[in-house]
C-alpha cells in the first residue's frame, strides 16, 4: 500500500509538470524586433537528376516538367548521372585516329525538355560522370546496351589515364560547345552539328568527388584549373561551381586546400563551392523517432557548414556557396535501388521531409548561404524513392515541392531577416520584412498539433503546406487574431496586418 501511495503521489507531481512542458511546447509566444534586421541573400531551388522517368513518354515526364516550369526557380541544377551511362556520357568509347563515339541520342531529349521548362531562369549543368576510358581500371568497363538499364558500377578507377587532365578538360569544353555554340569539333577535327545555342550560366565541375573516384585536394584542384581554363575559351563569361562534397564534415582538407588561391593557377575563378546533406535515419528506426533524428542530423550538418563558411571567409571571401543537394534518404531505399521490395514511406513522411528543407532554408539564410537546393525532382522505386519531390504514384508534386514553391513565392533576395525569439524547441519561426509585407515563416518540427501565439502582431492570413493539403498546392486561409494553429510538420507563411 505504501508503494502504491508513493506511485500515486509521484504521478500527481509529474502530471502537472508534464502538462506544463506540453503547454510550453505547443504554445510559444513569438517576439519580433523589427528594428534589428539583416538582408537576405539566399535563393531556394532544386536539382534535377536524369533518370528514365524523365524520358519522353515515361509516366512521370509530363507532370515533372510541368511542375519544374511552374516553379520558375533559378540556379536549377541538372545532373546526368552515372547509373545510366548512355544518358550521362556523350563519348562512351575512347577516340581513335579513324573514328570517335560522340553520341547525344539519349542525352539531348531530356536536356532539351529541361531547358524549355527553365527558360528565362539560370541553370547549373553538371555532367558529373566522366567517360570510364579516361580512368585506369583492371579491365574495360562494360556498360549496358539498354540506355534505361540501371548500372551502378560505371564509375571505376582512382588514377586518371592522362595526368595532365587535358583529355578530360577538352571533353568538357566540347560538351559546352555542343550546347552553346551549335556543335563540337571532335578529336580528329571533324565538326558535329547540334543546333543548340542555349544560355548556360553555371557549370559545376564534377559531383561528390569525395566518393566518385576519391579525388585528393591536390588532384581535384589541378583538374579544376585545367577544365575551367578550357571551358572559358568556349564561353568566357561562364561561372563555375566546385567540389560537390557528399560528406563535407569529413572533407575539411579539400575546402582548406581548394579555397586557397595560392593553390590555383593565376586567373582561375573561384565562383562557388558546393556541398550536400541527407538526413539518414537508422535502419528500423520508428517514424515517431525520425522527427528528432532528422533535425538533430541537420544541426550537425549546419555546424559543419559554419566551419566551412569560416574557411571560405578567411581564404576566398568572394566565393559563394550552393548547398545543392539537401534531402532525406531512407535506409529502405537501398533494397529498392537493387531491384528489391519497395517499402512505402511512412504516413507523414513527406511533410516531415518538407519541414526539414524549410528548416535548412531558414538556418542557411541566417548564415548568408547563397543558394539552397532541394534534392531532387524525380525519385521512384529503384531510384531513391524517398528523395523525390514528385509523388511517384500519381506524378503530382508532393509536399516537398510545394514547400519549395511556398518559400520561393514568399521570400527572396533583398528581404530582411528580422530578429525573432520566443519559440520553443519543437517549432521554428523567422520573421521577414519583404517588399510584399511583413511575414513569418513557421515550421512545426513535431508530429503533433501546436499553436503559435503572436505577441505584438496580428495575423492577417496564413499560406501553408500540411498533411491536410496532401499533393495539392499550398492552402490559404484568412486569420484575424494572435494565434496560429499548426498541423503536424506544417510549414506556414503568416502574413501580418
Amino acid at each position: 500500500m505504501k508503494l502504491e501511495r508513493l506511485v500515486i503521489g509521484l504521478a500527481g507531481l509529474l502530471l502537472p509538470l508534464a502538462a506544463s512542458a506540453q503547454a510550453a511546447l505547443t504554445s510559444p509566444t513569438l517576439k519580433v524586433d523589427w528594428a534589428k534586421t539583416t538582408v537576405s541573400k539566399t535563393t531556394p531551388t532544386l536539382q534535377v537528376v536524369v533518370n528514365p522517368m524523365l524520358l519522353r513518354g515515361a509516366a512521370m515526364h509530363d507532370g515533372s516538367f510541368a511542375a519544374l516550369k511552374m516553379l520558375g526557380a533559378d540556379y536549377v541544377r541538372y545532373v546526368p548521372w552515372l547509373p545510366y551511362p548512355k544518358q550521362a556520357v556523350a563519348e562512351l568509347d575512347a577516340p581513335t585516329k579513324d573514328k570517335t563515339s560522340w553520341n547525344f541520342q539519349y542525352i539531348d531529349p531530356t536536356l532539351d525538355d529541361f531547358m524549355k521548362a527553365t527558360e528565362g531562369h539560370s541553370v547549373v549543368l553538371n555532367f558529373s560522370t566522366m567517360p570510364a576510358w579516361m580512368w585506369k581500371t583492371d579491365k574495360p568497363v562494360v556498360y549496358p546496351a539498354d540506355p534505361n538499364q540501371v548500372f551502378w558500377s560505371y564509375t571505376q578507377g582512382i588514377q586518371i589515364v592522362d595526368p595532365t587532365y587535358k583529355t578530360a578538360a577538352d571533353y568538357f569544353a566540347q560538351l559546352l560547345s555542343w550546347y552553346t555554340k551549335g556543335g563540337l569539333t571532335d578529336e580528329n577535327g571533324k565538326w558535329h552539328e547540334s543546333g543548340h545555342h542555349y544560355k548556360v550560366a553555371y557549370w559545376e565541375v564534377l559531383n561528390e568527388i569525395d566518393f566518385e573516384h576519391h579525388w585528393t585536394p591536390e588532384e581535384y584542384t589541378k583538374f579544376y584549373d585545367a577544365t575551367t581554363k578550357a571551358m572559358l575559351k568556349v564561353q568566357p563569361d561562364l561561372k563555375f561551381m566546385a567540389i560537390g562534397s557528399a560528406a563535407p564534415r569529413t572533407y575539411g582538407n579539400m575546402f582548406e586546400y581548394f579555397l586557397n588561391p595560392k593553390n590555383h593557377a593565376a586567373g582561375v575563378p573561384l565562383d562557388f563551392i558546393t556541398y550536400h546533406f541527407y538526413a539518414t535515419p537508422p535502419r528500423f528506426e520508428p517514424f515517431s523517432a525520425m522527427q528528432y533524428t532528422f533535425f538533430d542530423q541537420a544541426d550537425g550538418f549546419l555546424a559543419a557548414a559554419r566551419y566551412i563558411e569560416q574557411i571560405k571567409a578567411r581564404l576566398s571571401p568572394s566565393t559563394k556557396t550552393d548547398l545543392n543537394e539537401l534531402g532525406v534518404i531512407l535506409p529502405t531505399d537501398d533494397e529498392s535501388n537493387k531491384g528489391g521490395k519497395l517499402t512505402p514511406e511512412p504516413e507523414g513522411y513527406w511533410n516531415l521531409a518538407s519541414a526539414l528543407y524549410a528548416y535548412l532554408y531558414v538556418q542557411s539564410a541566417k548564415m548568408n548561404i547563397d543558394v539552397v537546393g532541394e534534392s531532387q525532382l524525380v525519385g521512384y522505386p529503384t531510384q531513391y524513392p524517398s528523395v523525390s519531390m514528385m509523388d511517384y504514384t500519381n506524378s503530382q508534386p508532393n509536399a516537398r515541392l510545394w514547400t519549395l514553391k511556398l518559400l520561393k513565392d514568399n521570400f527572396g533576395l533583398g528581404d530582411k531577416l528580422v530578429e525573432t525569439a520566443g519559440v520553443g524547441p519543437g517549432m521554428v519561426a523567422q520573421a521577414f520584412d519583404t517588399a510584399r509585407g511583413r511575414k513569418v515563416l513557421v515550421i512545426n518540427k513535431r508530429d503533433m498539433k501546436q499553436t503559435l501565439k503572436l505577441d505584438a502582431e496580428t495575423a492577417k492570413s496564413v499560406t501553408y503546406v500540411a498533411p491536410s493539403t496532401g499533393d495539392k498546392a499550398p492552402a490559404v486561409k484568412a486569420l484575424g487574431g494572435k494565434e496560429i494553429e499548426l498541423e503536424p510538420f506544417e510549414v506556414a507563411v503568416v502574413s501580418l496586418q
